[in-house]
């Protein structure tokens, strides 16, 4: 099917299904209303599923996603249906080729009445036990929210959450340009982007965590711009904060860096080390990131104030100059963690990118002087020493990509092993927790060291 006909199909069938929702929330089920609306939705699946076996329809935020391709939209017109679907506890549908109406009658009642797909007659069916009544299905399965972060993660999710990653860098450079041209960033774009970011930190914080440790987004200025505030936004998340203190967060880690529009290029894009002089130029930038933050409307007070600091450390070392600081900021210190951490592993002409574990290391050693020993550690048991879509070598010469970590010890994350120890593919990958303790200590396996993905011709996103 063609991208363009695959769209239409796809935006067709998420309309059907929502106006199916509605009008089973309005009518009664014999309504006529009722059948016309789940005749139409089963005729779309049929053109749905017509040239391919299954299609998902995924939640990322506040869009919907089906199979690999974004639903588009104008303002707000899924926005009660996305809601609703998170109401009854939906994050995911798959549904297969043969799927009948009475399927997707089930599905439809499942969502807009879950006290009547459970058979009861008041209004108190939780939606668990709602989503109960569709695990029968043959040609349906549904993925539920949890709480906490995914437990599973489809090629929908990483397909989804990749697209939005590259489009955050995009909105990003737009930002900054707005920033250069205009003398303040634009607020409204930052503040959705940093919206779209704070959800999918929520939804899926490893598969976006790894995506912020790829090599093949060349552009540093503003894949530094969202990395540090996804970065910022977990541990903040890990943290316990939440809702608009965590957005206030993330838009003060994408913007730490915005004093630099003001930068001479020469300067901010030369190839080598900066010299002496150069440096006095380049730590300007966090004076007038404050004063361009503290003159641009509908940006919280926080961001001017981690603009200025980031650079500040607990001991009174970094710059600007001269100030001090008896405590520095929560928000100042989780983005100096994720600003130093992002610029070490980003590949540089003067300096190589540098393993996680290496970079930690070099953290930990200035615990309690540059960096607040408590929350590098919780930063640590957040990443892993080899965070979550890392290619690893393990002891026995096999390799793996890295899928969870264990905070309790971030040296033995869960991992796929996806190459025996001759580097051959697995047909079948293994799935394997390192932090269990085998029945035989002599099959202990440990991390040796990480690996370059492209030495291997592996995409590690391809196997969360």
């Amino acid at each position: 099917m063609e991208p363009t006909r695959q769209v239409r199909v796809a935006e067709e069938f998420v309309r059907r299904f929502a106006a199916a929702v509605r009008g089973a929330q309005l009518y009664s089920p014999g309504h006529p209303l009722v059948r016309r609306g789940q005749a139409a939705l089963a005729e779309s699946a049929s053109q749905l599923l017509a040239d391919q076996s299954s299609a998902t329809i995924g939640v990322l935020g506040q869009e919907l996603i089906v199979g690999e391709l974004p639903v588009p939209r104008s303002r707000d017109t899924y926005g009660e249906f996305i809601r609703r679907l998170k109401r009854v506890g939906i994050e995911r549908i798959a549904i297969d080729r043969g799927v009948t109406p009475e399927e997707l009658s089930t599905l439809v009642q499942a969502v807009s009445h879950p006290e009547r797909a459970m058979g009861q007659t008041s209004p108190g069916a939780a939606p668990a036990d709602a989503l109960d009544a569709l695990a029968g299905l043959t040609h349906i399965r549904v993925g539920r929210i949890h709480t906490e972060e995914r437990v599973e993660t489809s090629a929908a999710d990483i397909a989804a959450i990749r697209r939005l990653y590259v489009e955050a860098s995009t909105v990003a450079e737009e930002v900054w340009e707005s920033a250069q041209r205009d003398g303040t960033p634009d607020p409204g774009e930052a503040r959705n982007l940093v919206e779209q970011l704070s959800e999918a930190v929520a939804q899926n914080r490893s598969a976006l965590l790894a995506l912020t440790a790829l090599k093949e987004y060349d552009n540093y200025t503003f894949t530094h711009m969202v990395n540090v505030s996804i970065l910022t936004m977990a541990q903040a998340r890990a943290l316990g904060i939440d809702g608009a203190l965590l957005r206030e967060f993330g838009l003060a880690g994408l913007m730490h860096d915005i004093g630099k529009v003001r930068t001479p290029a020469d300067v901010l894009r030369k190839p080598d080390r900066l010299t002496e002089d150069e440096m006095v130029v380049m730590r300007r930038h966090v004076v007038d990131g404050a004063e361009i933050l503290r003159r641009t409307p509908e940006i919280p007070s926080i961001a001017p104030v981690v603009a200025f600091e980031h650079h500040l450390r607990s001991d009174g070392t970094g710059y600007p100059i001269g100030v001090s600081r008896a405590k520095l900021n929560l928000a100042t210190m989780l983005c100096s963690i994720a600003d130093v951490y992002d610029a070490m592993r980003s590949q540089r002409a003067y300096q190589g990118s540098l393993p996680t574990d290496r970079i930690l290391e070099v953290m930990r050693r200035a615990d309690g002087h540059q960096f607040d020993q408590h929350l590098v550690r919780r930063f640590t048991q957040l990443l892993g020493i080899y965070p979550p879509g890392n290619l690893v070598l393990l002891d026995d010469g096999s390799i793996a990509v890295v899928l969870q970590i264990h905070a309790p010890d971030p040296h033995r994350p869960r991992v796929r092993i996806i190459m025996d120890n001759k580097h051959r593919r697995l047909v079948t990958p293994i799935d394997l927790n390192l932090f269990d303790p085998p029945d035989d200590p002599a099959k202990t396996r440990r991390i040796v060291s990480p690996l370059d993905p492209a030495e291997y011709g592996v995409d590690p996103l391809g196997y969360l």
